[in-house]
């Protein structure tokens, strides 16, 4: 879940590191036995349970409620009552948890979360994940001994542990796609988890169907022809130029994320569903997964206040009544945005918001509210109901400054194939058409796959990256006036850049020798800080300050 230590960059870890030594009074040296053994509360709860039993008593985790009001000054409040606050979840029975049964199939989570994936009937997967984190393995062995590893660890009590389940109502009235998790509790003696059983024994758990068999497909993704994860639909664009985002639906998907507060929404946080079109196009539809951020606390301590300011990590953004930072709140999603988004214009974002202000009443959000448990919502649901509704009133102004953070720099990626750049820079705009070669049409041929203006008083540096193919740019500059800064970089292949008199604030990268492992995995990076540019005709006005 919390990359919250190991993601920053190098000087903010200096920093923070700094801090805690100052602060290791108030956390000692990490602890031995720092989860709680069993979610399960209340008499009764030291003993075996009992086959029949259908539900208990369970915490998330009560650990993260221990600490004095000192600790919490410096290292902040955030859920900790909710962690600890008893909820009645029901105890997963594998026979009879889908229709068919489950079977364990392999083990799943990176660094932190413990999950797997289980299949029912017609190859139908569902993701088990556990509430709780363990991020011990973020740390460099000769820290976890250490009370590093306790505060990295503490610092889960930040996220809001039962958020994902009041999503689902909200997603369906705002027309996004969406999984439908529900909790369950793992026997103290599972043994159907295969190697993840002894890791989920006692703990409360997110089960979820996946987005993998078509089996799965639910009634508004009707049509589609396949589901695509994570990252391989940028590869599948990358060598097909006739795949591509259904912008529009990423747009209300991302502005939902946005209302939630719900901050890390990086490229392998999607799956997609595939539908195929006329002329051999396949576009893509967004479907948001793994909520583990919505409405995140994290900014009520004094360490962690300091860590989430703009200039150090803006990422770890704290839901409030008000947006706050936007290029904190996206930050996470600065890729897949320039990707899914990129054609989209300010008055597209500020229809969507209007749109989704009709869809998401308070009698709606109220309701979605009532999912959580009884003694969390007791506790938190009345607060996060109203913060939703006065950011649902100021989703507009949030959608402009949404569209302004991607408008200030964008990044426009190629394909594989040989691709052409035509930029027009006036005094005040400045237009790129990009055109690729068309498999099906003489080589001579090209289509035109992109087009869009951009205004100088919301752009401040333009970069097309080829990335693939033999690329040519053509810039041409008409009128008086400084042009808005341009970087081409060429990536792998035989790369022109046109006329040969092409002039004013413009840095030409015709190829990067470590492109094409980046593209092969599909991942053409956004950000390239390894060139030596080549300069051809831009005389003294070669920098590219903003």
């Amino acid at each position: 879940m919390l990359h919250l230590f190991f993601c920053l960059p190098p000087r903010s870890r200096r920093l923070l590191a700094a801090l805690g030594v100052g602060l290791v009074v108030t956390t000692g040296c990490a602890r031995r036995n720092f989860f709680q053994p069993d979610a399960r509360v209340g008499p009764g709860s030291a003993a075996a349970l009992p086959a029949s039993a259908d539900s208990v008593l369970a915490t998330a985790g009560r650990q993260y409620n221990r600490h004095s009001g000192f600790y919490c000054l410096f290292w902040g409040r955030h859920y900790r009552r909710v962690w600890a606050a008893p909820a009645t979840v029901p105890v997963l029975r594998l026979a009879s948890a889908a229709p068919g049964g489950l079977k364990f199939d392999k083990a799943g989570g990176g660094y932190q979360s413990i999950s797997a994936t289980l299949v029912g009937r017609q190859k139908r997967e569902y993701a088990l994940r556990a509430l709780d984190k363990d991020p011990q393995k973020t740390l460099p062995k000769v820290l976890r001994p250490t009370f590093v590893l306790s505060v990295v660890r503490d610092a889960t009590s930040a996220a809001m542990p039962y958020g994902a389940l009041t999503v689902p109502p909200l997603a369906q009235a705002a027309g996004v796609p969406h999984t439908r998790p529900h909790l369950v509790y793992v026997r103290p003696d599972e043994t159907g988890l295969g190697s993840m059983s002894e890791r989920f024994r006692g703990k409360v758990a997110l089960l979820e169907e996946k987005y993998e068999e078509l089996a799965s497909a639910t009634p508004d993704l009707a049509g589609t022809t396949n589901f695509v994860g994570g990252e391989n639909v940028l590869k599948k664009m990358y060598f097909n130029p006739g795949h591509y985002i259904d912008q529009p639906a990423f747009l209300r998907a991302r502005l939902l994320d946005i209302w939630l507060g719900d901050w890390d929404r990086h490229e392998r946080q999607w799956d997609w569903a595939e539908f195929e079109e006329a002329g051999g196009r396949v576009r893509y539809r967004s479907i948001p997964k793994d909520r583990d951020q919505v409405y995140f606390r994290f900014d009520d301590g004094l360490v962690p206040w300091l860590a989430s300011r703009r200039f150090i990590a803006p990422q770890f953004h704290t839901f409030h009544a008000h947006y706050g930072y936007m290029p904190g709140l996206v930050f996470q999603a600065e890729f897949i945005d320039q990707h899914g988004l990129s054609q989209l214009r300010r008055a597209d974002f500020q229809r969507m918001a209007a749109d989704l202000q009709k869809r998401l009443p308070d009698s709606l959000i109220a309701r979605a509210m009532r999912r959580l448990p009884p003694a969390v919502y007791a506790l938190e649901g009345q607060r996060l109901g109203s913060r939703l509704q006065a950011r649902r009133e100021a989703l507009a102004q949030a959608a402009d400054a949404f569209y302004l953070t991607l408008a200030r720099k964008p990044n426009l990626g190629g394909t594989a194939q040989a691709d052409r750049y035509v930029v027009h820079r006036y005094p005040d705009s400045t237009t790129v058409q990009i055109f690729t070669a068309a498999h099906h049409l003489p080589t001579t041929a090209d289509t035109l796959r992109f087009r869009r203006t951009y205004f100088h008083n919301e752009t401040h540096q333009l970069t097309l990256d080829g990335l693939g193919g033999d690329d040519v740019f053509e810039v041409h500059t008409t009128g008086a006036g400084r042009a808005l800064p341009l970087r081409l970089y060429g990536g792998e292949g035989r790369n022109q850049l046109l006329p040969e008199g092409s002039a004013g604030r413009l840095r030409y990268y015709p190829q990067e020798s470590s492109n094409f492992s980046a593209v092969e995995r599909g991942q053409p990076y956004l950000s390239r800080r390894r060139h030596t540019p080549v300069e051809r005709g831009v005389g003294s006005n070669t920098d590219d300050k903003n």
